[in-house]
C-alpha cells in the first residue's frame, strides 16, 4: 500500500513537472512569435530585404520539372528547414498551397 502511494506522488510529480515545462515552452514560442514579427516590420521599414539562399534555382528547376519530393529535399538542405516547413515553402512556390 505504501508503495502504492508512493508511486501516485511520483507519477503526480512528473506530471506537473511536465505540465510547468510545457506551460514555459508555449509562452517562449509566444514570445519569439512577437519578436519575429517585430523584427519582420523593422527590416521591412528599414527596406532590408533578406536573400535568397543558395541552391534555390535548383528548387525551383526541380518544381518545373515535377520533382516535389527532391524539391522538399534541395530546400530543407539550401534552407535547413525542417519537413513541414520546407514542404509548405515548396508547394507555395509551385502554387499548390
Amino acid at each position: 500500500m505504501f508503495l502504492l502511494l508512493v508511486l501516485l506522488l511520483l507519477i503526480g510529480a512528473a506530471g506537473w513537472a511536465t505540465s510547468a515545462v510545457l506551460l514555459r515552452v508555449q509562452r517562449l514560442e509566444r514570445r519569439v512569435d512577437r519578436m519575429d514579427r517585430r523584427l519582420g516590420l523593422i527590416l521591412d521599414h528599414l527596406g532590408v530585404v533578406e536573400p535568397e539562399p543558395a541552391g534555390m534555382d535548383g528548387v525551383r528547376a526541380l518544381l518545373r520539372d515535377g520533382r516535389t519530393v527532391e524539391a522538399v529535399k534541395a530546400y530543407r538542405a539550401a534552407t535547413g528547414a525542417d519537413l513541414v516547413e520546407a514542404k509548405a515553402a515548396v508547394e507555395s512556390m509551385s502554387g499548390h498551397a
